[in-house]
């Protein structure tokens, strides 16, 4: 039994010895590349179904930009209502005065000198007839003229007292290069940063006067002698150091005077005035009604002014619009041809 067992085994070993043989020379089987990422199944795949609308993007309101009148009439103008002045309680004085021009006293920087119009009882008797306004009449005047022609604006005018035009507001003095710095000053700035840079320049110029309520404002000449550098160290960035800078020497050649801002036109004025760099229309236009007090000034470029024009004639001003890159409620030639009624008093 044994030896035919043996026999069998030594029979079927070469035929086990071949099939290992054959075995190691397969090539190994190939394995299928399956990626972890999911295909997206064709068109023929996916069964017929509505087609999907893609989820809208929600869309951002753009921010209307703020009007810079607030901000920057304050500073003009603080603390007082219509000037940056020393004194807010001067006696009011009745004075000769014109729709069209400079009614503000004004104050010479250097010399501290006053240009005003006359005063009415200085006029001589025998020219008193011809008087057409003063400091005294000059508001209602151009109130009664504004309820005649837009009746509209007499609930507007009896909620919110004008105190610019006011006889106590144009009696205030004003020093039309301290204004127009002021001015400078509040451009692109928050009230609060641009009242606290204003005390730190003016104490560069005090600097023997602890008391800052004792401090004057600087003369052009004292601005000239300074260095850019200086007036920085009053929080001044370097562009509006070299406006102030740049007017201060205006003002001391003689190029920019304050007889010729008393006695000019206003185009004239509007002409000389935007010359100066860190002086746009606008800022202009702002020093010309509230600094020298000139009544006909129209600043279509205000959106504080094209909002309430708007919005007299019936505009839904909550739709802001923006033409030309240029945030707009009115167009500005729209708004010129709706002004020629309120003249002289816009």
């Amino acid at each position: 039994m044994s030896s035919r067992r043996s026999a069998r085994l030594s029979e079927a070993s070469p035929n086990l010895k071949q099939a290992s043989s054959a075995a190691n020379d397969m090539p190994p089987p190939q394995v299928a590349n399956i990626s972890k990422k999911r295909k997206n199944p064709s068109k023929d795949d996916v069964p017929d179904a509505a087609p999907s609308t893609p989820k809208r993007k929600k869309a951002t309101r753009p921010v209307p930009p703020m009007t810079p009148t607030p901000s920057a009439i304050g500073l003009m103008t603080a603390p007082y209502s219509s000037g940056d002045i020393d004194d807010s309680t001067p006696p009011p004085l009745n004075r000769l005065a014109v729709p069209n021009g400079t009614n503000a006293p004004l104050v010479t920087p250097e010399t501290h000198r006053l240009l005003a119009n006359k005063a009415v009882d200085q006029v001589s008797p025998s020219k008193k007839g011809n008087i057409k306004s003063t400091t005294g009449t000059l508001l209602e005047e151009a109130l009664a003229h504004l309820v005649k022609v837009e009746p509209r604006l007499k609930a507007v005018i009896e909620k919110h007292h004008c105190h610019v035009f006011s006889p106590e507001g144009l009696a205030e003095e004003i020093d039309p290069f301290r204004s127009l710095v002021s001015g400078i000053i509040s451009q692109q700035v928050s009230g609060a940063a641009a009242k606290s840079i204003k005390a730190k320049f003016v104490a560069l110029f005090n600097t023997d006067e602890p008391d800052t309520a004792q401090h004057s404002f600087p003369t052009p000449s004292q601005v000239c002698a300074s260095s850019i550098e200086a007036l920085r160290t009053a929080g001044l960035s370097q562009r509006k150091a070299e406006y102030v800078h740049g007017l201060a020497q205006k003002f001391h050649s003689g190029e920019i005077t304050t007889e010729m801002l008393f006695n000019a036109s206003y185009e004239e004025v509007l002409e000389e005035l935007i010359k100066v760099r860190g002086l746009g229309k606008w800022s202009v236009e702002m020093f010309a009604c509230f600094g020298l007090k000139r009544m006909d000034v129209f600043s279509t470029g205000d959106l504080g002014v094209q909002r309430g024009m708007a919005a007299l004639m019936g505009r839904d001003v909550g739709k802001l619009k923006s033409k030309g890159g240029k945030w707009k409620y009115m167009s500005e030639k729209e708004m010129e041809e709706i002004s020629e009624k309120f003249q002289p008093y816009r």
